[in-house]
């Protein structure tokens, strides 16, 4: 066994497996930018309390699975961000980004970090890729973010995925709530949890999103949120599932739908997969207009996102086969030395090609023209270009397509169109 290994709950990212990370994310970057959103890239730790007052104080992402530290001078707890909302939040406060528009439309791609259990689909080390849209949440807002995280789904070509939805009401609609629960939850205290009797008094919302298998039945006959929601609570949800019935996004109610932080409020949702079996969720998101003014904001700001996780989100592409012909680029040309003395002629002539924006690769290990051969079929380059003393005599170089074992003779200046014309090609393919 080597001496150092990768550390538990993280992952080596070999070529084969970033061609396909860089395909999604050149999805989402299109489609981010087809609806309007810009990237913004925010620091990957903050102060703690950023997510102890965004996040909450019960959640199970502050309470259990954040990777917290002290090495500020001042003796102020920092955290790795184990979301990413908190955060863009907290910069568009920060930089008072709202000054200079009432709406921003932001996405990111980023890695996060949680102390969870590793397992398929869930590192201690992981990805996520989401978009927040600021300074507005009405039902259009709602729909419009919703949509445009369907629309990477339906871009990548991913099937049989449920988008559940729910309303969480707002304030009072839920201060109500909380009350029923507490009055359900408080007679049946002996028999919940440790986790679910800290929440039973701080915020019993966070009872109904246990996985404890026996409190599940318990859970099943609690009231409902949508018995206390508000005539405008029930018209702002019902106009969010107009939206999208009028786009065609198929929908499942789930009013046990509470998400797993505790800044969401009205429109919820999440997206699954049953092929990734217990843990099943791909994304979700939903508004959060409390956020900021929690954050220290002197003022509401309005806001709806989403995130998607990039692990679980590439198993059930896998699962669907959809990275048949997602791969590394192949090289269109090796560059075979056949005398080692002509390889700084050689070299040149990768240069003049790569200059002209052609894929080349060369051997560097000084190794025989039949493993210089070996080598460019197992990386399946397109063609081999050998340089020799007959090209270095006559200037005119061997071109080989290992296709089709077709071999030309070509000048340097018809090698670089032919070939330049082929890179084109390539690029112009899916």
């Amino acid at each position: 066994m080597p001496q150092y290994q990768a550390v538990k709950g993280t992952r080596d990212i070999f070529p084969e497996e970033v061609a396909r990370w860089k395909y999604v994310e050149g999805v989402v970057d299109a489609q981010a930018s087809l609806y309007g959103f810009s990237e913004i890239r925010i620091p990957v730790f903050e102060y703690t309390e950023l997510f102890q007052r965004g996040i909450g104080s019960t959640t199970d992402i502050v309470g259990k699975e954040m990777f917290t530290f002290q090495p500020d001078p001042k003796g102020r707890s920092l955290t790795l961000r184990p979301e990413m909302t908190a955060g863009v939040m907290r910069a568009a406060i920060q930089n008072n980004l709202l000054a200079s528009a009432p709406v921003h439309k932001l996405y990111y791609m980023g890695e996060l970090f949680r102390k969870e259990r590793p397992q398929a689909g869930r590192q201690r080390q992981f990805s996520q890729f989401g978009a927040e849209l600021l300074g507005v949440s009405s039902p259009a807002a709602v729909a419009e973010v919703i949509t445009l995280m369907m629309e990477v789904f339906r871009s990548l070509g991913l099937q049989r995925l449920k988008l559940r939805i729910n309303s969480l009401g707002d304030a009072d609609d839920r201060l109500r709530y909380r009350v029923a629960l507490q009055n359900y939850f408080s007679p049946f205290a002996d028999i919940l949890d440790d986790a679910s009797k800290e929440r039973l008094e701080k915020n019993p919302l966070r009872i109904l999103d246990s996985k404890n298998p026996a409190l599940q039945e318990l859970i099943a006959g609690a009231p409902k949120l949508y018995e206390y929601l508000s005539e405008a609570s029930v018209q702002d949800f019902e106009k969010v599932l107009f939206y999208l019935k009028e786009r065609t996004i198929a929908f499942d109610i789930d009013h046990r739908l509470v998400r797993g932080l505790d800044y969401y409020c009205n429109t919820a949702f999440e997206v699954t997969s049953s092929e990734l079996g217990a843990q099943d969720a791909i994304g979700g998101g939903g508004r959060y207009d409390g956020l900021a003014r929690e954050l220290g904001s002197s003022t509401d700001v309005p806001a709806v996102g989403f995130a998607v996780g990039m692990e679980r989100l590439l198993m059930t592409m896998e699962k669907q086969a959809l990275f048949d012909v997602v791969a590394p680029q192949a090289p269109l040309v090796y560059v075979v030395v056949q005398q080692q003395e002509l390889a700084d002629h050689a070299l040149q002539m990768v240069c003049r090609l790569r200059n002209a924006s052609i894929k080349t690769e060369i051997d560097l290990a000084a190794r025989s023209m039949k493993a210089q051969m070996r080598e460019a079929n197992r990386i399946k380059a397109s063609y081999a270009l050998f340089v020799g003393a007959t090209e270095l005599t006559t200037g005119l170089y061997s071109l080989k397509n290992l296709a089709t074992s077709e071999q030309t003779m070509l000048t340097l200046e018809a090698l670089l169109e032919l070939l330049g014309e082929s890179a084109a090609g390539m690029q112009l393919q899916p």
